[in-house]
């Protein structure tokens, strides 16, 4: 039986031996190489990103943290959870979204089949804000490179805003969250499609949305599985 060079390429990469002919061996190509090293690349570039976050000067918001909060998670996830920014308990452990706001959100997850370290977890913001106000515009904008960073090397297949703050800075848009609701947007560079949802520490204080919000992990789950609107 003749193979080509690809065929004899595979085979030794299966471990099966191909005697050759000594004129044969001297025209076959060398083995296949490696795979390429993208994995480690992202696997550098995200910790060359976390070592920048973390000494972070660009706004004022430096001078009154404990810690950045880079996020949290499988850095090559297929679903992205975004929200706003730390808190005071995330400012203090480093990490977005704990305490009984991050345990709704575990929940959420868990009940369309997820777990915390499934996803990748992050904010519009790497600091938290005094007395959790709003982020500013030039906080936002201070901030967008990292979140951007992020995203193109997670590339998700799914992005889940969480609360009006992350939608509406994610998307560039002013629309009410109630009105964000139920429709399936995209992030661009790279193209991500987003659903957006209210945020937990909202629903601890307005239980009977949690309906609503059932829904919109529902439309998220469609658009992960290739079944969007």
């Amino acid at each position: 039986m003749s193979l080509t060079a690809r065929q004899r390429q595979y085979l030794h990469l299966m471990g099966v031996d191909v005697w050759l002919p000594r004129d044969a061996r001297a025209e076959a190509e060398p083995p296949l190489a490696a795979a390429p090293p993208a994995a480690t690349d992202d696997a550098e570039a995200w910790e060359a990103l976390r070592k920048e976050v973390a000494g972070c000067v660009k706004c004022d918001l430096h001078k009154s943290r404990t810690q950045t909060v880079f996020g949290v998670g499988n850095p090559r996830a297929e679903i992205m959870i975004i929200g706003e920014a730390p808190g005071a308990e995330e400012d203090r452990q480093g990490e977005p979204f704990v305490g009984r706001a991050g345990k709704l959100l575990n929940a959420m997850l868990a009940a369309v089949g997820f777990a915390r370290e499934d996803v990748f977890i992050a904010n519009i913001l790497k600091c938290r804000p005094p007395k959790n106000r709003d982020p500013k515009p030039e906080e936002v904008k201070s901030c967008e490179p990292y979140l951007r960073q992020q995203i193109a090397i997670v590339r998700p297949k799914i992005i889940l805003a969480l609360g009006r703050v992350a939608a509406q800075n994610l998307l560039k848009v002013d629309t009410p969250i109630g009105r964000m609701r139920g429709r399936v947007y995209e992030y661009p560079e790279p193209r991500v499609p987003v659903v957006v949802t209210y945020h937990p520490a909202y629903l601890l204080r307005s239980p009977r949305e949690k309906r609503k919000s059932w829904q919109d992990l529902q439309l998220a789950m469609r658009v992960y599985n290739g079944n969007g609107q």
